[in-house]
């Protein structure tokens, strides 16, 4: 019999979690997980999931405007924010349930309640039980940073956005990365009065320039106010209810919901990693190496509270390759170059592979090649925005070093142009392929 309770403890039941759980429950190890809050974690229960639900629906603001121009004759419309919110939370709940089936199934014990390091192999439950482990796993994500505003209290983040009461008439963000930008679309399409505030005068650092210079004079033309250099000093409550946002020297600003979304850090404070003489790194995170092992060997971590890559995917192929590694005796790494990204901002843009900037700093000279189009969808839609790919390309190996667009669907389009970037392929290989026509995604392989 063995010494511990369990093989495995894992903190965290998010998707990293819950991955990991699995996968090693289905090495045959004996599994326990804790979760503090809903099986399913940030991208299921307050994240990527709901959030893309809410793009959705903001969608049909557009689609019913230029409804008549297709011959369509419609009645009144009207949106319905409360019916809207219950839908996302009932799809939600159903989520949660499909997790914690999934752990049931795979014999994974949970605990409702939260835990933290009690020592090497031992881990204790908000309750007071402590519990031994061989091995434990931390995979409790980030959580949204708040910064040291005056009236902070008066601010909600992304987590709080999915449970408003009503639908705010006007609405600041600070922050102008992906989740700012995206639920600037959301709300500006479903009918707020919108206005970005950030401390700097760039948005979504990281992409490539030219995606970036295209999608903020959309947004401003749809009616999105921006306020570069101006981050929020403080957050005034008036007796009615509503805020006077004070950002930057500029006059203030009323609003209705103050959103902050500057960035989202390691939820590792009160974690107990200390008594397993785990030290931090500057940004909260838990160092780990290529195997996700912490400096104690008998605790792992992987997803957003190693601060590596925060996205879902990663964490959960870093869940299993951990499982595969420490219980199917198959040593897995996870590999970091080439993941695709996108932002469900209104248009999306997404990318795989190196920017133009990123690829001329590792290869010098580089090739470009772009596709400047007006998609066919708004060829009935007063909106006059037009679709832009482009290409990076190694001009020695012929490699496609990145692929960057902006336009209807583009994260669809991208997931496939991911695997060629991925492969390898050549622009020769891309010019070589037959368009499929008529279609947007055509544009990648007629760049000439």
């Amino acid at each position: 019999m063995s010494q511990f309770d369990y093989d495995l403890f894992v903190i965290g039941a998010g998707s990293g979690g819950v991955r990991a759980s699995r996968i090693a429950a289905s090495h045959g190890a004996r599994v326990a997980v804790a979760e503090e809050f809903r099986i399913g974690g940030t991208c299921v229960i307050r994240g990527c999931v709901p959030k893309k639900l809410l793009v959705y629906a903001s969608h049909f603001a557009h689609e019913l405007h230029d409804a008549p121009k297709y011959g369509w004759t419609l009645g009144e419309s009207r949106f319905d924010w409360a019916k809207l919110r219950d839908f996302v939370a009932s799809d939600v709940d159903r989520l949660e349930r499909a997790y914690t089936s999934t752990l049931d199934t795979n014999k994974v014990e949970h605990f409702h309640e939260r835990a933290a390091v009690a020592g090497p192999n031992m881990v204790r439950l908000a309750s007071g039980r402590e519990i031994s482990a061989k091995v434990i796993l931390i995979a409790v994500g980030a959580w949204p940073v708040m910064p040291k505003i005056d009236g902070a209290e008066h601010c909600i983040t992304s987590n709080e956005v999915f449970h408003l009461p009503e639908l705010p008439q006007r609405v600041v963000i600070q922050g102008a990365g992906y989740i700012a930008l995206e639920f600037a679309g959301i709300f500006n399409a479903l009918g707020s009065q919108v206005t970005v505030v950030n401390r700097s005068d760039k948005i979504l650092r990281g992409y490539d320039h030219d995606l970036t210079d295209r999608l903020l004079p959309i947004m401003q033309a749809r009616g999105i106010s921006f306020g570069f250099n101006r981050p929020i000093r403080k957050v005034e409550k008036a007796a009615d209810g509503s805020l006077l946002v004070h950002a930057g020297e500029g006059e203030p600003i009323a609003a209705d919901v103050v959103m902050v979304a500057t960035g989202r850090r390691p939820k590792t404070d009160g974690l107990g990693l200390e008594n397993a003489g785990i030290t931090l790194g500057s940004n909260g995170e838990i160092p780990v190496d290529e195997y996700n092992q912490t400096a104690c060997p008998s605790i792992y971590a992987v997803g957003d509270v190693t601060d590596r890559v925060q996205l879902t995917p990663v964490a959960i192929r870093e869940g299993h390759a951990f499982a595969d590694t420490v219980f199917g005796n198959r040593p897995r790494t996870t590999a970091y170059d080439h993941i695709p990204s996108a932002v469900f901002s209104q248009p999306p843009i997404a990318s795989v592979g190196l920017t133009e900037a990123q690829a001329r700093e590792v290869h010098g000279h580089v090739k470009v090649f772009t596709s400047d189009f007006r998609p066919m969808k708004n060829m009935f839609s007063e909106v006059m925005e037009r679709g832009y790919y482009k290409l990076v390309v190694d001009p020695q190996s012929d490699k496609v070093l990145g692929v960057h667009m902006i336009g209807p669907d583009s994260p669809e389009i991208l997931q496939a142009a991911a695997i060629a970037v991925k492969a390898g392929l050549t622009k020769a290989q891309f010019d070589e392929t037959v368009a499929l026509h008529p279609s947007m995604a055509e544009e990648l392989v007629l760049m000439r």
